[in-house]
């Protein structure tokens, strides 16, 4: 059997190509999974209802809807 490699070594990079030749590895997938983009935008949780209305504007350019989100 052959040895796995070790996941947490790889670069996002290097796991990522290693998942697309082995697409049935659980193991690679939950790795990189489990990695964060570094590359995401990071969003600070909403403190008060303006920072609630900003995230909702965020969210409704996100998911492509005009509609209003139910609070």
């Amino acid at each position: 059997m052959m040895k796995k490699p070790e996941f947490y070594n790889m670069t996002r990079q290097e796991l990522r190509a290693y998942i697309l030749t082995h697409r049935e590895d659980d193991d690679a997938i939950e790795a990189l999974i489990k990695r964060s983009n570094p590359n995401s935008p990071k969003y600070p949780y909403p403190q008060t209802d303006q920072d609630f209305q900003i995230m909702e504007e965020i969210l409704k350019r996100k998911l492509g809807s005009n509609e209003e989100v139910e609070s």
